[in-house]
């Protein structure tokens, strides 16, 4: 309370003269030092020998950290930390293989290769890089739209029968899945790293990204409907693929496998309850109960004892090969029917791992480099791509049971593929009789966190409504349509509501704080009170092509002058007094050449009060009446303006961060147009890329220069208050007070 008032009373007194932008250039004597282009590339191109070893270890954080890795204080905790995490890996990995439309062993390959060269090259100390739903379902929607199952479909030995060749079909669908992951990897490394494009992902809002990862796992769930009722649907692609699905799904309940769905009913449920009781058990057991892992064992266990594939034809998960796979060169003639989904994959990917990344590196107070985590999971992905793996991405779950046992290095990272590659190697084929139902479950259960993020609409509502309408609508458009091309409409859709915010700015009206060097809104504040004689008129957005018309309508309303109402009234005087005027000319050539002949004139002008003199009586003598509808100029109200025009008009630019043509322009239309009605106009608080536009944009000329440019509102009111009044005022008294009459 002390420190509160005692900042009440620090006084805040600054004396100086009222400085323009010429003044303040030359006082902080303003530098034109500008690097040119040759010579950044060539500090860019330069190559020493710090630089160099400075650029390799950025490339390969691995050799700058684990010299230095703190054995004593970390070892520990990413031991446990790993072998947790890599129990983990297998579940997951098996269940998101079939999100992927590929065989379960295939999702363990995921969850071995990538995760060792991120080890190498990522940043980040605490993400879990591997399977994820989201990568997972868009790789199938991949997967099943080059390889449906009609195309494997081999005619039986009866007339009506057919097979469906499962082994050709997986083959296929393997090199797709591996192909396009292969696709982006590279779009990451090359298109988005090497380039220093990651700053791309700016355009995926918080809102954005959490509504897309939901209607994510709507489709997640829908795709598994099939593995838990033990049905085969056709399968749906392009727009609305999801509704069409769900209502194959729905005409084919009656053929539901009761045995699958007993075996998924009992899943989820038994998953559901041994999750909160280990939740509740995290209190007291510092490791946490490897739930999934027990979940397929005893899902093996079971189907194996009972025999669930021949009794009930529960389908399982078949053959697990043991040991690793060589590498394979990708299918090269795929690459350009999958362009668009790789490059989806590349910026989603890349958006959740950066995500999670940058809230731990705040947490624990380090930094992850942005393009460094481009170019790790592009190689990840890469390289996975040649032995076989499909996309992968970071997963939250991994990630916090990673944070919560103690994990503090990529170390942990490693152990938990040493732990996928024991099970590859020697243990992998005892799951071979594992129900998929039990796979399709664990996706369930490990959903229900992004299903949480429904809330997020009452959130949103309260605190930002236009945040709200993105995330519905990325919802909506991501649901109806598939995960690529969603993703890109919810970018397009959140980019428009930015502009529309900056098409429709607050526009205010600024009056001074009494006693003081502060101007506010004067609708805002009760006590702030306008500056007599001077509006001062500022936009909440930007002036650009888009609201630059709305700029000006605006800055008419606030101000209460129709400029162009003004000027037009003002050509309408100056056409009703030329008449008069050429009139009197001719009068004048008349009587000079009648006193060039010897002869006497009648011919006389028009005084200025506006009377005649008549001629009668000789031929020679005319008589010449001026027109009645020739207009007078009086002083007296004019009927189009109710307001008194300002003696100036201060625009605010503050926050303007850049001008393009249309906006040099409008401002140069404001300050000519008030200028001929009698106006001045200053322009303050503009940055230097504004000013720089605004030369560029010829904005300046001998007439206009930057001294109606002012770093502060209230340099310029002091200014407009010392000025020069007389001939402003002496301006403002000639436009403001005409009247019209006619002349009978």
């Amino acid at each position: 309370m002390k420190d509160k008032d005692l900042r009440k009373r620090v006084p805040y007194h600054i004396q100086r003269d009222v400085l323009d932008e010429l003044g303040v250039d030359q006082v902080a004597e303003k530098s034109d030092f500008k690097i040119s282009a040759k010579e950044k590339l060539r500090d860019a191109v330069r190559c020493t020998g710090p630089r160099f070893k400075s650029c390799f270890l950025s490339f390969v954080p691995l050799l700058a950290w684990l010299p230095r890795y703190p054995f004593r204080e970390n070892a520990i905790g990413d031991l446990i930390s790993g072998i947790s995490v890599g129990i983990m890996h297998l579940p997951q990995g098996m269940a998101y293989a079939l999100l992927a439309a590929v065989p379960p062993v295939f999702g363990l390959y995921s969850s071995f290769y990538p995760i060792l060269i991120y080890f190498i090259f990522g940043t980040s100390k605490h993400i879990s890089v591997g399977t994820y739903a989201v990568m997972s379902v868009m790789i199938g929607s991949v997967t099943e739209r080059l390889a449906p199952d009609s195309d494997f479909v081999i005619p039986g030995n009866d007339t009506n029968s057919t097979t469906l060749d499962i082994v050709s079909r997986d083959a296929e669908r393997v090199k797709i899945a591996a192909t396009v992951t292969f696709l982006s990897g590279i779009f990451q490394v090359l298109l988005l790293g090497l380039v220093r494009f990651g700053f791309v992902v700016t355009y995926l809002s918080e809102p954005l990204v959490r509504a897309y990862t939901t209607a994510a796992a709507i489709h997640v769930i829908v795709s598994q409907l099939k593995y838990s009722f033990g049905i085969n649907p056709q399968r749906y692609s392009g727009p609305l693929s999801l509704i069409y699905t769900v209502i194959e799904v729905c005409a084919l309940l009656g053929q539901t496998n009761i045995g699958t769905l007993v075996v998924s009913i009992v899943t989820i449920i038994g998953l559901v309850a041994a999750k909160e009781l280990s939740a509740l058990a995290a209190r007291k057991i510092p490791i946490p109960i490897p739930v999934e892992l027990i979940t397929i064992i005893i899902a093996t266990v079971v189907s194996w004892q009972m025999d669930l594939k021949t009794e009930y034809g529960v389908e399982v998960v078949g053959e697990i090969p043991s040991g690793l796979q060589a590498p394979v060169a990708p299918a090269v003639s795929l690459l350009g029917s999958m362009v668009g989904d790789a490059f989806a994959l590349a910026v989603v990917g890349y958006g959740i791992a950066i995500s999670l990344g940058r809230i731990f590196a705040l947490k624990y107070a380090y930094k992850v480099d942005s393009n460094q985590e481009l170019i790790a999971l592009g190689l990840s992905n890469s390289i996975g791509g040649l032995f076989n793996c499909f996309a992968i991405s970071c997963s939250m779950s991994r990630t916090m049971v990673q944070v919560s046992t103690g994990g503090k290095s990529q170390v942990a990272g490693a152990i938990s593929a040493v732990v996928i590659l024991v099970i590859l190697l020697k243990i992998g084929e005892l799951f071979e009789e594992l129900p998929k139902a039990v796979l399709a479950a664990i996706i369930y259960v490990n959903l229900q966190g992004m299903m949480k993020q429904f809330g997020d609409i009452c959130s949103l509502w309260r605190t930002n409504k236009v945040d709200m309408v993105v995330w519905v609508m990325t919802l909506i458009l991501t649901v109806l349509f598939n995960p690529d091309m969603g993703l890109a409409a919810s970018i397009a859709f959140s980019i428009l509501t930015v502009v529309f915010r900056t098409q429709l700015p607050k526009y205010s009206i600024l009056g001074q704080v009494p006693g003081t060097d502060i101007y506010k809104p004067v609708e805002d504040y009760n006590q702030v009170k306008e500056i007599h004689g001077i509006m001062i008129f500022r936009s909440s957005a930007t002036l650009y092509f888009a609201n630059a018309e709305m700029y000006i309508d605006a800055l008419y309303e606030k101000t209460g002058v129709d400029v162009a109402k003004l000027l037009s009234h003002k050509k309408k005087l100056e056409q009703r007094k030329r008449p008069r005027k050429e009139l009197k000319k001719l009068l004048k050539l008349l009587r000079f050449a009648f006193e060039d002949t010897g002869e006497e004139s009648q011919f006389s002008d028009t005084d200025e009060s506006g009377e005649e003199s008549e001629a009668n009586g000789d031929v020679h003598k005319l008589s010449v009446k001026e027109p009645k509808d020739v207009a007078a100029v009086e002083a007296g109200p004019d009927p189009d303006t109710d307001t008194p025009l300002p003696r100036a008009i201060i625009l605010d630019l503050s926050p303007v961060n850049f001008l393009d043509t249309v906006g040099v322009k409008t401002l140069r239309n404001i300050y000519k147009d008030y200028g001929e009605a009698g106006v001045q106009v200053y322009l303050c608080g503009c940055q230097r890329g504004v000013v720089e536009s605004m030369e560029k944009g010829d904005f300046f000329n001998e007439k206009v220069t930057k001294s109606i440019l002012f770093s502060s509102v209230h340099d310029a009111v002091l200014y407009c208050q010392q000025g020069n009044s007389k001939e402003v005022q002496y301006i403002l008294m000639s436009y403001t007070h005409t009247r019209i009459s006619e002349v009978s």
